[in-house]
């Protein structure tokens, strides 16, 4: 019964051996052609992004008070963030620093964690949106 026991293991084997052999994996090329205006597109998505002004994303505050508080915590930040430009704005009697603009709560709330190591007052808001214009 022992022989039979290592003859099928043998033969257990060299079967997997074989296929594995001649399994194989495939290989080829991919080339994309695309018209030349999508990257002017993507480049004017982009810039679109980069707005401050629009009123569907998110910002943080991470300071309000006097001038002299905001300008201290608007260079603080400066240096402590260099990913995120804050910003000062007048809301009467408060300047106010906000930073970011963030298209999502989940990256305002990623960028919060870490801003509130430095600035544990700051806090998520979207701006109102501005109909003055």
């Amino acid at each position: 019964m022992e022989p039979l026991k290592l003859k099928i293991s043998f033969l257990s084997l060299f079967a997997f051996l074989l296929c594995v052999s001649y399994s194989y994996s495939q290989q080829g090329n991919v080339t994309v052609n695309q018209d030349k205006k999508i990257a002017a597109l993507l480049d004017l998505k982009k810039e679109m992004n980069k707005s401050d002004n629009d009123s569907d994303r998110y910002k943080i505050q991470v300071y309000s008070g006097n001038r002299s508080g905001a300008q201290s915590a608007q260079s603080e930040f400066s240096k402590s963030f260099a990913d995120w430009h804050p910003t000062m704005q007048y809301e009467t009697p408060n300047f106010k620093i906000w930073a970011g603009n963030f298209r999502t709560r989940l990256e305002a709330d990623r960028a919060l964690q870490k801003i509130k190591r430095t600035f544990p007052s700051a806090f998520i808001f979207k701006p109102k949106k501005n109909n003055s214009k």
